[in-house]
């Protein structure tokens, strides 16, 4: 998972409109995308490129279209960038993250009960 290379935030988006459902098509991910802001169709295909050479993405051609797959599960991704914001910004301590988030009253109540079952569960495997 280390080893996964860093992803723009444009490219993010092509991937995240990718993991909705795959394979897809070019097509397919510029229409995901273009319903939520528009997205020229050069740029994503330049950003699927890049994807590709990055080796995030696979793709199989099918007759005259190309299949593309994410390599890299959601979740997997969402792990390491999660351990990389907390270890840049909070020396790897997630509690003055937390902390940070309850000073500016940005948690929620359910924010709060879903913490308060995760650290259930951690004790609860950790005891």
């Amino acid at each position: 998972m280390a080893d996964t290379p860093d992803i723009s935030n444009a490219e993010f988006e092509v991937l995240d409109a990718l993991w909705e459902s795959y394979p897809a098509t070019s097509g397919d991910i510029i229409a995901r995308l273009n319903s939520r802001k528009p997205w020229h169709e050069k740029t994503v295909k330049t950003l699927l490129s890049r994807l590709l050479k990055k080796g995030v993405l696979s793709f199989e051609k099918q007759q005259r279209q190309y299949l593309y797959s994410p390599v890299i599960a959601r979740e997997d991704y969402n792990r390491k960038e999660t351990a990389s914001f907390v270890s840049r910004l909070f020396k790897g301590k997630v509690a003055p993250m937390v902390a940070g988030f309850a000073n500016e009253h940005s948690l929620s109540k359910q924010d709060v009960e879903a913490l308060k079952a995760l650290i259930q569960q951690w004790e609860d495997n950790n005891d």
